[in-house]
């Protein structure tokens, strides 16, 4: 606590010293009447200065409790003005019935519903929402109770003595559903929260004594005002100060709430309780009522707006209710579809990944004969052969080299060999591919379209494999398109944060599912070795690969791949891409 908050508790206290002096010496007179009004004006007035900063330096629900608390204390404080006004610069007794008593008697719902918000629970925006509407009905049902007992006997037909008693029991029962607020409340708690509300209850528990042994003074005739009756209750308005001090700089921390929905429950069943407690006035007092019938008319007729503006309340809420339940089911909808395409992935990774050992344990298998078929293979263009023969050693060559690309990617994807990651321009890969089948598309008929977009960012990838992605798509439609010709299209282009290659092989022969690579829209689903291949390289590179073969006569087969604008830690050595193609 700061120098300055123990000179303001210092202050507080000595006001309370004062009263009590001044209830001791001083006889009965305007001086102490003047004094201690002006002492509980200047209290109320400190209580709800000191509450002030924990309202400003609060967040969430802990903020909304210190205002409510507030408001509570800033309602008493308006209350003992009035009372002042009347005693002070009035010079004259405040009357009996008093308009201004609903201010003292409403001044507690706020803090009820202070308590009723949970702070020291951890609640959502929609908690929030319900506990607004909770508390304006919990306003709405106890102004109902003071317009059904206390005013008729203020306005309707006045008789003080009933007012008065009335009020005094109204008020004792809105005081003890407080105290028992906060004693669930400090049930609930834990640490600081626990401190925080028993310092409220023991202020409250001494207003509420004293309260009621003034009470019970003035119905003897021997209260007056700054009497010994009044120290009590000086004194728990000076707590109020004490409250706002200590708890100043208070981070009390909320604690998950277990039990939401079952407060929710009942705090439903409370306003469904409080919604059918009106009839039932209505009934005791059209048929047990021994008042007048201008008194019985004017509950009556409170009870039905009073019941029209609840319905309307509970309307609101359970519109609120069906927003958020309409919001659970859209959200547990998506979780679940969520879940299903987790668990598509999940059983895809887990066949990817017995398909990458078995394509592992197969390539190394087949690198033993291909090697020594390319060696044979050399040796036989190295001796001497006729021309024809000599180009037929060669094109063995050259497929078993082809051979061996195929074998390197498939062991890439199967996570035996690692990649060699660099900056890799997407038009010279694309130009690098389409040479390579440029002979192989003339003799076939084969038409080839490239439409290569401009300044195109680079990608972060491996050239070799991305390469054998592309080859391989090329050889696919190749194959589709030998049989009738055709047209071969190519295209590049930039989309949202990622580059797009796409092929199309544009021919009536081609139908949906004819290629080695086919495959769902989702891109999830292949039929060919070289595929699965194509797809799990793709997936290293964190790019998509989907086919679209919706249009009778036309494949298309798309690859979008991120872009890249780093350059890596680990760059591999630049060599050309048709070079390390040919070269496999």
């Amino acid at each position: 606590m700061s120098w300055r908050a123990k000179i303001w508790l210092i202050a507080a206290c000595a006001l309370v010293l004062v009263q009590a002096a001044g209830s001791l010496f001083l006889r009965q007179s305007f001086a102490l009447i003047a004094l201690s009004d002006v002492i509980q004006s200047l209290l109320l007035l400190s209580g709800a200065l000191a509450l002030l900063p924990n309202v400003l330096g609060s967040r969430g629900r802990a903020r909304l409790f210190w205002a409510l608390m507030n408001i509570g204390v800033f309602f008493w404080l308006v209350y003992q003005l009035l009372w002042t006004y009347f005693e002070v610069v009035l010079r004259r007794d405040v009357p009996n019935p008093f308009g201004g008593d609903v201010i003292l008697f409403l001044h507690l719902v706020p803090m009820t519903a202070a308590l009723a918000l949970q702070p020291h629970l951890e609640h959502d925006e929609r908690t929030t929402r319900l506990g607004f509407l909770d508390f304006t009905l919990l306003l709405v049902w106890w102004l109902y109770l003071y317009l059904f007992a206390v005013i008729p006997w203020q306005y309707v037909q006045r008789n003080a003595v009933l007012y008065e008693h009335n009020l005094n029991i109204l008020y004792l029962t809105e005081k003890i559903v407080f105290l028992g607020g906060l004693v669930l409340s400090w049930w609930n708690s834990h640490k600081s929260w626990r401190t925080i509300y028993i310092c409220w209850f023991v202020a409250s528990l001494t207003y509420a004594l004293s309260s009621y042994v003034a009470n019970w003074a003035i119905e003897r005739s021997v209260y007056y005002s700054g009497s010994l009756y009044d120290v009590p209750l000086v004194a728990s308005i000076a707590a109020v100060t004490a409250i706002g001090l200590f708890t100043h700089g208070f981070s009390p921390k909320q604690r998950p709430d277990l039990l939401s929905s079952a407060y929710g429950v009942w705090v439903a069943r409370v306003g469904m309780i409080a919604i059918f407690s009106l009839p039932l006035f209505a009934v005791w007092n059209v048929l047990f009522s021994t008042a007048e019938t201008r008194i019985r008319t004017f509950r009556l007729a409170l009870t039905l707006t009073s019941m029209l503006a609840l319905s309307v309340l509970v309307f609101l809420r359970q519109h609120l209710l069906d927003l958020e339940l309409r919001q659970l089911l859209r959200a547990s909808q998506e979780s679940f579809q969520s879940l299903q395409r987790l668990q598509t992935q999940l059983v895809q990774s887990e066949r990817m990944a017995s398909l990458g050992l078995l394509v592992g344990g197969a390539a190394h298998e087949l690198n033993n004969p291909l090697t020594a078929m390319l060696g044979y293979s050399e040796l036989l263009s190295a001796s001497q052969l006729n021309p024809e023969q000599q180009a037929m050693a060669e094109s063995i060559g050259q497929q078993v080299r082809r051979t061996k690309s195929l074998i390197s990617s498939l062991l890439s994807f199967a996570k035996q060999v690692p990649s060699k990651m660099g900056r890799i321009d997407v038009n010279a890969l694309i130009q690098t591919a389409i040479q390579l089948f440029d002979g192989q598309a003339r003799d076939h008929a084969v038409r080839i379209h490239t439409d290569l977009g401009v300044d195109l960012p680079q990608i972060l990838g491996d050239s070799n494999q991305l390469l054998q992605v592309c080859r391989h798509i090329c050889v696919s439609l190749f194959d589709a398109l030998a049989k009738t010709g055709g047209v071969f299209k190519v295209r590049t282009y930039q989309a949202t944060g990622r580059v797009g290659l796409e092929f199309s092989a544009d021919s009536l022969a081609i139908k949906a599912g004819e290629t080695d690579a086919s495959m769902d829209q989702s891109g999830g689903r292949e039929t060919g070795a070289g595929l699965s291949a194509c797809y799990g390289i793709v997936q290293e590179h964190n790019g998509t690969i989907t086919q679209d073969a919706s249009i009778k006569g036309c494949e298309t087969i798309r690859i979008e791949l991120p872009i890249t604008f780093t350059q890596p830690a680990s760059v591999a050595p630049t060599r050309s891409l048709l070079n390390l193609a040919l070269r496999g």
